[in-house]
Parts: structure tokens; C-alpha cells; sequence
């Protein structure tokens, strides 16, 4: 088939491994990104041309203004796939597919990886449980739910990523508080019941609507726990004959199924309730898990879920056969924190299982590797003092992601 050509979104910068599988598979890569990354360390040998946004805001006139300038690209350029590679370019990439008529995920689908008042009503729709929410548009319906559910309950922006922008709230009064605060932009939220328990994620790659490849991990501090109570941010991978691992790969395809995900990867977060036993869906998307999740879900299989996304997005659009990666039997686990120190000396982490270290700045981070999740667990726990200890720094919360 002749040579095929990505756009690949990035407003972040991520995506690396992507650009150059991308590439070495003979495909034309372009990258479409943000201006202030224009001096980011892109693969640019695995990038034939970069167009730059002035501002990667989804705000209409922005978008407007994305369409006109690709407009322009492709008179002298074809297209023939778009990739999303994070959250907020997900509504970037189904304009384009639907302006241009360019196959792949559309707008209506996009919203369900994408907006988390989407995700719930048709999670609830398909029957597949949800925490109890709420739309915030209409104040008596507010009112009633308040009334009728237990706090405490958080306030969520639709179209945030992780737990950016969250506001936790433990009564009627306080939640009123907050939504007026949120003035014109109201109708951006939602609310619903906070329920503790244990949370998990399962990452995934889908084909024809199938999932082909799967492993499902279980967060030993959440998101919310580390941006809202300063914590140190950790997660590890489980075993197969872990007896959650068969329920939630089963909770999983539903999900995947019933929001009409095709082809792609996908990272999806579940809770098991502490106050009923029963699996919950809290949210999903269409791209590959952040905060160095992808690096941890290698050291455990052996799978690079950016390079397998790019053939399997390249094997769909040459209508070939693809051939899912085989998954090696280890385990994994991830620490990461923010640091004291502008760059920490991670060197007494000098166990065998060590398998990659964080290179940024105010961070430390770890993965370990083993046939043994009690080690995993072990050293996880042993690093989480020797962290709070020697290097932890907390920062409050963004009321929007931060590149």
C-alpha cells in the first residue's frame, strides 16, 4: 500500500515512542503541537513537518482557528489518520476526522472518552455501575440530589484530566459554595458521591473492538490522595490469578464496548467499594496512561503500549493483520513524588528490581520489576519512607493541568 500520513496531536509533550514507531513503519508523521513546545526534544528525525497552535485551549475560537490553519496544510499535504496522544487534544482530533472526513473516532464517541458527564450517563445507560452523579445545570435537580445522597461529594470539571480541578465538599451548603463560585462555567461540572475503596486502572490496546491486549493494576495511593492529601503517588501492576484481575478485564470490555471504542489504547479507572464489595466505573480515555503508567506496564510485560498503538493504528488503516505483542509474566510497581531538590540523587535506590529512574526536575521516581508483587510491595513501601524522609515535597492542587 502506498506510504500513509499521521497527524499526530500532542499539546503536551508525550508521545515520543509513538512518533517513531510511527515512522519506522513507513508512514509520513506530521506533528501538530503547542507553540511553547516548539523547543521540546521531539523525535524530530521521526517527524517529517511540525505545525504549531498559537494556544491548545478547545475553546471554539481556538479550534476555529486549528481547522483554518489545517485547511491550508492540506492543499499541499494529504492525511490520512489523526492520533490524539493525550486527554485534551481528544476533542482536537475528532474535529479534524469529522471537518475533513477522515476515518476514525468522531465527535459523539469522542465524548465518551473525553467528558466525564458523558462517561457516566452512558455507563448508567448501558447498565454498568457508576458512582451517584449528578449534572449541574438545573438547581433544583442539584438540590434533590444533594438531599437524597450521602456526602461527602466532589465537584468535577467535565473535560480535565486525573484529578485536576476536583473540589471535595461535605455539605449542602459548602457543595451551593462551590458551584456559584464556578460562575459562568458551571455547566462544565458535575457532581457526585465520593465513595472510598480500592481503586484500580486497566490499560489496554483494542482492535475491531475487542480488547488484544490488557493488564490491570491497582493504585496504592490514588490520584486524588496524592493531589488533595500531598502524598507520594504509587501503583503496581497484578498478578493474573489475582481474583479482581478476571472482573475487571470483564468490567473493562464492557465499558470499551458500550462507549464504541474501535482501535486504540485506552486507560480506564474502577473502584471497588468499600461500603459494598461491587466494581464502580469512574472514568476512561482514549490514550495511553500518563504519569510514567506506560513505563511500569513495560517493565511488567515487556509491551511498549506507544510503539503497539502505532502498529496497530498503522495495521488498521492498511487494513492488515495485526498481531498482538505477547505479554511477559513480571510484575511491576511505581513510586513517584515531587522532590525538595531540583535534581535528587535517586542512587542509594540501588535494589536489583530497580528498572528506570525519573530524569525531571523536582521528581523522584522509581519502577521495580519481579516475578514477586510481595517484593514489589516490600521495596514500594520502603521507598514511600526513604521518600517522606530524604526528598517529598507537596504542591496544591492545579485548577488546570500543567504542561
Amino acid at each position: 500500500m502506498s506510504q500513509l500520513a499521521f497527524l499526530c496531536i500532542a499539546t503536551f509533550h508525550k508521545g515520543q515512542d509513538f512518533l517513531r514507531a510511527c515512522k519506522e513503519l513507513g508512514n509520513t508523521v506530521y506533528l501538530l503541537t503547542d507553540q511553547k513546545l516548539a523547543n521540546a526534544d521531539w523525535p524530530r528525525d521521526a517527524i517529517d513537518d511540525i505545525f504549531y497552535l498559537s494556544s491548545p485551549s478547545n475553546a471554539p475560537y481556538d479550534l476555529e482557528k486549528m481547522i483554518t490553519g489545517l485547511a491550508h496544510v492540506m492543499r499541499s499535504r494529504q492525511i490520512d489518520r489523526v492520533v490524539a496522544l493525550d486527554d485534551f487534544d481528544v476533542e482536537k482530533g475528532a474535529l479534524i476526522r469529522e471537518t475533513f472526513r477522515i476515518d476514525g473516532m468522531g465527535q459523539t464517541t469522542a465524548r465518551y472518552f473525553r467528558d466525564k458527564l458523558a462517561m457516566r450517563t452512558r455507563a448508567a445507560a448501558a447498565g454498568i455501575r457508576v458512582p451517584p452523579f449528578s449534572p449541574i445545570f438545573h438547581d433544583e435537580t442539584v438540590t434533590q440530589f444533594l438531599q437524597t445522597t450521602e456526602a461527602p461529594w466532589l465537584i468535577k470539571p467535565r473535560a480535565e484530566a486525573s484529578t485536576t480541578g476536583i473540589r471535595k465538599v461535605h455539605s449542602l451548603d459548602e457543595a451551593w459554595a462551590v458551584i456559584h463560585s464556578l460562575g459562568d462555567n458551571r455547566h462544565e461540572y458535575l457532581i457526585e458521591c465520593f465513595k472510598p475503596g480500592r481503586v484500580y486502572h486497566v490499560d489496554a490496546l483494542s482492535l475491531d473492538g475487542k480488547a488484544v491486549f490488557t493488564r490491570v493494576s491497582q493504585y496504592l495511593a490514588t490520584p486524588m490522595e496524592v493531589a488533595h492529601g500531598g502524598g507520594v503517588f504509587r501503583t503496581g501492576t497484578l498478578p493474573d490469578d489475582t481474583p479482581e484481575v478476571a472482573a475487571l478485564q470483564q468490567f473493562n470490555n464492557e465499558v470499551l464496548e458500550a462507549f464504541g471504542m474501535r482501535h486504540s489504547a485506552s486507560h480506564s479507572e474502577y473502584i471497588r467499594g468499600d461500603h459494598d464489595g461491587e466494581l464502580y466505573f469512574l472514568e476512561t480515555a482514549s490514550r495511553v496512561g500518563g504519569a510514567h503508567i506506560a513505563e511500569m506496564v513495560e517493565a511488567a510485560s515487556g509491551v511498549n503500549l506507544w510503539r503497539e498503538w502505532a502498529k496497530l493504528e498503522t495495521a488498521v488503516a492498511r487494513k492488515e493483520h495485526y498481531v498482538p505483542p505477547t505479554d511477559e509474566p513480571n510484575q511491576a510497581g511505581l513510586i513517584v513524588s515531587l522532590a525538595r531538590q531540583q535534581w535528587p540523587d535517586l542512587s542509594g535506590f540501588a535494589d536489583e528490581e530497580v528498572c528506570w529512574r525519573i530524569n525531571k526536575e523536582y521528581h523522584v521516581g522509581l519502577i521495580v520489576r519481579s516475578s514477586d508483587r510481595a517484593r514489589i510491595l516490600a521495596l514500594l513501601d520502603d521507598y514511600m519512607h526513604r521518600i517522606y524522609s530524604d526528598f517529598h515535597a507537596s504542591a496544591p492542587v492545579p485548577d488546570k493541568a500543567v504542561s
